[in-house]
């Protein structure tokens, strides 16, 4: 399958994580991009290398604003869409922003695509639709209760993006992302994902806090595999691949404290003095799940994903990336 290219593609939550890689991503397959974003929790300074290209627009607006998403979506191809207020803690600190921004947001953007005869959208779900169910790995066809307002609002766009399927004729594919990382991640903040903030912690050699025993896994994913799986989303043509939600992972369980010792190891070239830093441990949080491992083989057969990046080699171009951040 070969690369997206020479189409005008709306990103949402285009100057956060994900969406600042995939912008960059399609700007060297030669995209025209429009990057939209309000700033709540993206950073418009990411963008920097991007507005060096003149294929590249950023729009600031609101995806809850139906004029604002509408105005954005003249003569687009496709919308990837990444825009959300992420983070179980801090949807159960605030469920309500998390409902407006999550299901009134997605709703908007499916109604304006609707509006403008849109009919690919690529949707970001999350691995913690799965919730409580104790499988594993986990199967797309099957999960449990889900245990935050963060976990229901995903798993809500994944029921509105059938109805608007059936209803309405549009090709939407939903992608469960399993713990993605990658350089623009943000370190800072209450709700910073753990690897960043892990990192970010044993180069000033100060103790992570890790939550719990450490003995929790993820699928950690590397940002790179992830634009990827929504590359292969945009441009599968097989009609049974279409209105389908996919696991997005590599497939490899790894330990919370197996997460800081290598992490630590790997700092070591760069930070030696801060090998021995011995991590905080706190309660676990509400809302975390215990293991969380992804069966990404539908991803494989139906949008011919092929993840390149295990954990460990994402992990050393992270660090490296941080690195180098950290010493300008």
């Amino acid at each position: 399958m070969g690369q997206l290219s020479h189409k005008k593609v709306l990103v949402t939550g285009g100057a956060g994580f994900i969406g600042t890689n995939l912008c960059e991503a399609l700007l060297e397959n030669d995209n025209d991009v429009i990057a939209f974003d309000n700033l709540s929790t993206g950073l418009e300074s990411n963008l920097e290398e991007c507005k060096k290209n003149p294929r590249f627009t950023f729009v600031k607006g609101d995806i809850t604003n139906f004029d604002d998403i509408s105005n954005a979506l003249e003569g687009v191809d496709i919308v990837l869409h990444q825009a959300a207020l992420g983070s179980v803690p801090r949807s159960i600190h605030n469920p309500l922003d998390t409902n407006q921004v999550n299901i009134t947001g997605f709703l908007t953007v499916l109604e304006a695509c609707k509006k403008h005869k849109i009919k690919r959208v690529v949707y970001a779900s999350s691995s913690s639709v799965y919730g409580d169910i104790k499988d594993s790995p986990k199967i797309e066809n099957s999960i449990g209760k889900q245990l935050s307002p963060y976990a229901v609002s995903k798993y809500v766009n994944e029921q509105y993006a059938a109805v608007f399927s059936d209803l309405y004729g549009l090709e939407l594919i939903g992608l469960r992302y399993f713990n993605v990382f990658g350089k623009y991640q943000r370190p800072d903040g209450a709700y910073a994902a753990a690897i960043p903030r892990f990192i970010s912690a044993l180069m000033l050699c100060k103790a992570p806090t890790i939550y719990g025993d450490g003995e929790q896994t993820r699928d950690f994913t590397y940002i790179k595999n992830v634009i990827h799986a929504i590359n292969c989303a945009a441009m599968v043509e097989s009609p049974s691949a279409l209105n389908q939600v996919y696991n997005v992972a590599y497939g490899q369980a790894v330990s919370v404290n197996e997460l800081v010792s290598t992490i630590q190891d790997k700092l070591k070239t760069f930070v030696p003095e801060c090998s021995s830093v011995i991590p905080n441990h706190e309660k676990e949080r509400i809302g975390d799940v215990r293991a969380s491992l992804a069966d990404i083989s539908k991803a494989k057969h139906k949008l011919n994903y092929n993840p390149k990046y295990n954990f460990e080699q994402g992990l050393d171009e992270a660090i490296a990336w941080y690195v180098e951040k950290f010493r300008e």
